[in-house]
């Protein structure tokens, strides 16, 4: 019988005992909607649930240490009903995480030293749902045999080194060659008590903010060696990753690309309608900004930001057609940064919170209410630049505009509004899952 097959589960060689920690507190909101993503479901499981299975199933890895934020219990307790009971023994106590990653990975690890610290320690991702059996053997092995090791794979794109010259413009200052590149997953596996005091020594120094174990490793001058990662060992960020990873448990293929994922013919969608409505009154000025276009006028108006009420109210369409709060949550008027802000910042905002979760903006339609100034001349002007911030086409972008008969203050000239519809297409699995989001807000 050789060695591995007579050696005792979560026993590696030199009888080392190997815990997991599960770094589950983070917010997790890129994919969207108000449900961190280690609890949406994929395939019919959460997330995190799939990530526990995964590894309690594992004979190497006798304890895991979960780690979450201390406003979700119900959440977890939601994903321990899910599991095997078999599984559910190898957990122990959820402890509370912190505001950063690095702060959470060194609750889980003061967490498994007040149990009984392990030999080694593997260190992973709640929203790694695919990891595997190979590689929890490999982690293991590389981390009995350097003290520090992470999973990476190879880099296949041309990668760029650069500075932030502009808001989405840099300037390469370098390109390195991609055989010396890794994308580096997890599970990361150490000593536990090399990392343990990698972590109380980066406490101690008040260094915060390392995104993962191996460069906290490095700073702490430990020598770390990369091992094979696994390709298929993806990290669900954004909302396509969902998708993917629903059609993957839920039996279907795996093998389509993530950008293949936004095609229509591969993806169902539900339609959203989303209206808004905003109202600035008359100030001393010299002109008003309306859709993006500074327009020449007898007053300006009055307002926090540069009072423009078509993009205000075409911003709170969006958000109100992904359910996400509205203008005032996302930008409040008592913060100072947005003093004489442009608006345009707002809209874009907005139509990449839909683009976040794998959503399409179909329509903007704007009404503008007033008597002064007349937007006829502008109106070409403001629907190219309403879809150049959005990034639609001109045909997906209307603006018309009224009086209302001399009628209420629009019609004495004190002020003007604006209303407006978003029509957009939202993924049916990111639909699912932000009203099942609402159904636990609901519960709690």
């Amino acid at each position: 019988m050789s060695d591995q097959a007579a050696r005792p589960p979560g026993q590696e060689p030199g009888n080392k005992s190997v815990a997991a920690v599960v770094v589950a507190a983070g917010k997790g909101l890129r994919v969207g909607g108000d449900l961190p993503k280690q609890y949406r479901r994929v395939g019919g499981r959460a997330v995190l649930t799939r990530t526990l299975a995964a590894l309690a199933q594992s004979p190497r890895i006798t304890r895991i240490q979960p780690v979450i934020a201390p406003d979700a219990q119900d959440f977890y307790r939601e994903c321990l009903a899910d599991l095997e009971q078999t599984h559910r023994e190898k957990l122990a106590e959820p402890v509370p995480g912190g505001a950063t990653r690095q702060q959470s990975v060194a609750a889980g690890l003061e967490g498994l030293a007040r149990s009984g610290a392990p030999d080694l320690v593997l260190v992973h991702d709640a929203a790694r749902p695919f990891v595997d059996e190979a590689l929890i053997a490999r982690a293991v092995a590389a981390g009995s045999e350097h003290g520090a090791s992470v999973p990476g794979i190879a880099v296949s794109d041309t990668i760029k080194l650069v500075e932030e010259i502009a808001p989405g413009i840099g300037r390469v200052h370098e390109t390195p060659a991609r055989e010396n590149l890794r994308a580096v997953q997890t599970p990361q596996s150490f000593r536990f008590g090399l990392l343990l005091d990698a972590h109380r020594r980066a406490v101690a120094e008040g260094r915060d903010g390392f995104t993962d174990d191996g460069a906290l490793a490095e700073w702490a001058g430990l020598p770390v060696v990369v091992f094979e990662g696994d390709a298929r060992n993806r990290k669900i960020t954004q909302a396509a990753d969902l998708i993917e990873a629903d059609r993957a448990f839920s039996g279907r293929a795996f093998s389509e690309p993530a950008a293949a994922i936004s095609d229509d013919t591969m993806t169902t969608y539900v339609t959203r309608l989303g209206t808004g409505f905003d109202v600035h009154a008359f100030t001393e000025g010299d002109h008003v900004w309306l859709g993006g276009v500074k327009i020449p006028a007898n007053r300006g108006v009055l307002a926090h930001s540069d009072g423009d009420v078509a993009l205000h109210a075409l911003t709170d369409a969006l958000l109100g057609a992904i359910a996400d709060g509205d203008i005032g949550t996302h930008f409040p008027p008592s913060d100072e940064k947005w003093r004489g802000a442009a608006s345009d910042q707002f809209l874009a905002h907005a139509c990449e919170l839909v683009r976040a979760r794998g959503g399409k903006i179909d329509h903007l339609d704007i009404t503008v209410l007033a008597e002064a100034p007349r937007i006829g001349q502008h109106r070409e002007a403001i629907r190219a630049r309403i879809a150049e911030i959005a990034g639609v086409p001109l045909s997906s972008v209307s603006i018309k505009a009224t009086t209302t008969e001399k009628l209420g203050f629009v019609g004495r000239a004190e002020g003007l509004a604006a209303q407006a519809a978003a029509t957009v297409r939202l993924p049916e699995v990111c639909a699912e899952l932000e009203t099942e989001a609402e159904t636990n807000e609901r519960r709690s």
